[in-house]
């Protein structure tokens, strides 16, 4: 695990995970700093969460020490999860058990229930405050996650950002359903990383999903320099049409990583959809063309080893996109979150990661 960057006087930190890389320790460290911090209220929408051992005895532990002294804690998280996955519209593989480990952690819950998911992975400290601050990005809340896979994680100490995440987190938790959240627009807000001016958006779905997957698209086709992919899945059509119009133009460097194994499980089933016949070949194409590097991870099942590349990153010229949103067509109708961070240091960070992990896995 990558050093939180961006520390000090700062409001956005990221670091990064990495098969292999850290222990359970090093993140729980990492999560429950952000926890004991909080004075008012903490608002957690999960999609999966099921710690074991120490983990789960420090996590709990840092949770009862702020109910103790008086803070509001709340959970939301995913209900329903299909016994298959369907990778193929970008759901992500996990086993149950979420359930039984959020309502035996004894603080008031959600079961946010619906034929998509609720895929966040987002904590909210004290919103409505002047010290309202967000943990987002990829990562899960399970052993194998914080051990096998790669992931990133952004804290933003920003009132304004932890109002939007309260309000989305307020959608789901009122109405028990992913169906009518996200479906506000925020102003960019003006932070800093590094010593330097960044300007951060979020954007939620289902509310906003259309919007995302547009933006996204627009970015790339409009990138100057360089598109760097990090994600475990490649399959949204407006962003494969995208990659594919810059690779053709030939003036933007584009390259990266993505997860072999599960986008050979996508592509398989593409093969019986036939509308997405053409994905099949514009994906390839993309990789041969980028020559993108895949991490062959463990084939999924419940039991298997859970070993993903689960990034979910692209950089286009000095912008972060991040968050808990696969690019996919099913994201856009998940509950998701995603920040679009105008930063050329942050980038750089970024990019950083990249080349380790293309220089691992290559």
């Amino acid at each position: 695990m990558t050093t939180p960057t961006g520390a000090g006087q700062d409001d956005i930190s990221v670091f990064f995970l990495a098969e292999g890389e850290q222990q359970t320790a090093d993140v729980a460290a990492q999560l429950t700093a952000f926890i004991h911090a909080a004075q008012h209220s903490l608002d957690i929408a999960i999609y999966d969460f099921r710690l074991a051992d120490a983990a789960r005895q420090r996590i709990t532990e840092a949770l009862a020490e702020r109910a103790a002294a008086g803070v509001r804690i709340r959970i939301a998280y995913d209900a329903d999860k299909p016994a298959e996955p369907r990778l193929d519209v970008g759901m992500d593989p996990a086993p149950g058990g979420t359930g039984a480990f959020v309502q035996a952690l004894g603080y008031p819950w959600r079961r946010i229930a619906s034929q998509k998911l609720m895929h966040n992975k987002y904590l909210v400290r004290d919103a409505g405050t002047a010290q309202g601050s967000v943990w987002t990005g990829s990562l899960n809340f399970t052993n194998d996650a914080w051990t096998l896979q790669e992931n990133n994680v952004v804290q933003i100490r920003s009132p304004y950002l932890a109002d939007a995440y309260a309000r989305d987190f307020g959608e789901l938790w009122r109405s028990g359903t992913i169906v009518a959240s996200g479906d506000f627009d925020g102003a960019p807000v003006a932070l800093r990383y590094n010593g330097q001016p960044a300007q951060i958006e979020a954007l939620f779905s289902p509310g906003r999903g259309k919007t995302i997957d547009h933006d996204i698209a627009r970015l790339v086709i409009q990138a100057q320099r360089r598109v760097r992919i990090c994600s475990m899945l490649l399959n949204a059509g407006a962003l494969l049409d995208a990659l594919g119009e810059v690779l053709r133009d030939g003036s933007v460097t584009v390259d990266g990583i993505y997860d072999r194994t599960q986008m050979d499980t996508v592509l398989h089933q593409w093969q019986d959809v036939p509308h997405n016949h053409w994905k099949i070949r514009a994906f390839q194409d993309i990789v041969q063309a980028a020559r993108l590097v895949g991490k062959n991870s463990t084939p999924y099942s419940p039991t298997s080893r859970h070993d993903f590349m689960h990034d979910k990153i692209l950089i286009v010229d000095d912008t972060v996109i991040t968050g808990s949103y696969n690019f996919s067509r099913s994201a856009e109708l998940n509950a998701e979150n995603i920040l679009l961070i105008h930063s050329a240091p942050l980038a750089t960070t970024y990019s950083r990661m990249i080349d380790h992990l293309m220089q691992k896995y290559g």
